[in-house]
C-alpha cells in the first residue's frame, strides 16, 4: 500500500470513529487536525488521541493508560504487540476515560 492509500483508509477510519461517537450517547467531543483525531471526554476533559503514522503505515493511540500502535492485517487494525483489535481497544480507553460506552463500527 502507498501512502495515498493509507492516507484514504486512515481518512475513512477516522470518520467512522466520529460517526460511531455521534450515533451514542457518549459526551465525548472529537476533532480531527493535521492527521490526528484528538477525543475529549466531557466528564474530565481527559483526551484520547489517534494519529497517523504514514512512514510506518501505523496508527497511534494515546490514551490516560498508555500509547498503543496498530498495523491493519487482514482489512482490521490490530495492536502490533498483542494482536487485540483497535475497536475493542479504542472502546475500552473511552469507556475507562469516560464512563461511557461506545460501539466503534469499523
Amino acid at each position: 500500500m502507498n501512502e495515498a492509500e493509507f492516507n484514504q483508509i486512515v481518512d475513512e477510519l477516522m470518520f467512522s470513529i466520529e460517526e460511531s461517537i455521534d450515533d451514542s450517547d457518549a459526551d465525548i467531543d472529537y476533532e480531527n487536525s493535521a492527521g490526528m483525531l484528538t477525543l475529549t471526554c466531557e466528564n474530565n476533559q481527559s483526551q484520547i488521541i489517534l494519529s497517523r503514522q504514514p512512514a510506518l503505515r501505523e496508527i497511534w493511540l494515546a490514551a490516560v493508560s498508555g500509547g498503543f500502535h496498530f498495523k491493519l492485517e487482514n482489512q482490521h487494525w490490530q495492536n502490533t504487540v498483542t494482536g487485540e483489535p483497535l475497536r475493542s481497544m479504542l472502546g475500552q480507553v473511552c469507556a475507562a476515560q469516560s464512563g461511557q460506552t461506545v460501539d466503534f463500527i469499523f
